[in-house]
């Protein structure tokens, strides 16, 4: 399977971890990493593992909370976030709900990360995430 999926409790450890390799091997620290945020509600989830298998990368992690699905998707900044949403969006034939961060454009630690997408998500996709407005931000 393309893709390492890890459990939602995982989430900010996971970001923990990339921003610490970002910041030990990344002398540039040019959008190390991007968080794509994907709707996968309207999806069937036989079609979702289906999806992740041919589209992602071995590289690229997955987290989801429910159908809200987030990849981290390690050395691709926005523009490459994109071109993997757009093949979502081309494999399901429907246009996903969906948002973008990258660290350390839009923040410097895990909480920033976390606080900058619910807010993107929030006003993007018309959408109040409770998995990341209840995350345990320590």
């Amino acid at each position: 399977m393309a893709g390492i999926h890890f459990g939602f409790d995982n989430f900010k450890q996971l970001l923990d971890l990339s921003i610490g390799l970002a910041q030990r091997l990344d002398e540039s620290r040019a959008e190390s990493f991007t968080l794509l945020y994907c709707d996968f509600s309207a999806v069937e989830q036989s079609v979702i593992d289906s999806s992740l298998e041919q589209i992602l990368r071995n590289s690229d992690a997955i987290v989801n909370s429910g159908s809200d699905y987030f990849f981290l998707l390690p050395y691709t900044d926005k523009y490459g976030a994109q071109i993997v949403k757009d093949m979502f969006d081309e494999f399901f034939a429907k246009n996903l709900s969906s948002c973008v961060v990258s660290y350390p454009v839009d923040g410097e630690n895990t909480n920033a990360l976390i606080e900058e997408l619910a807010d993107n998500i929030s006003v993007t996709c018309k959408k109040d995430l409770k998995c990341l407005v209840n995350f345990n931000l320590y």
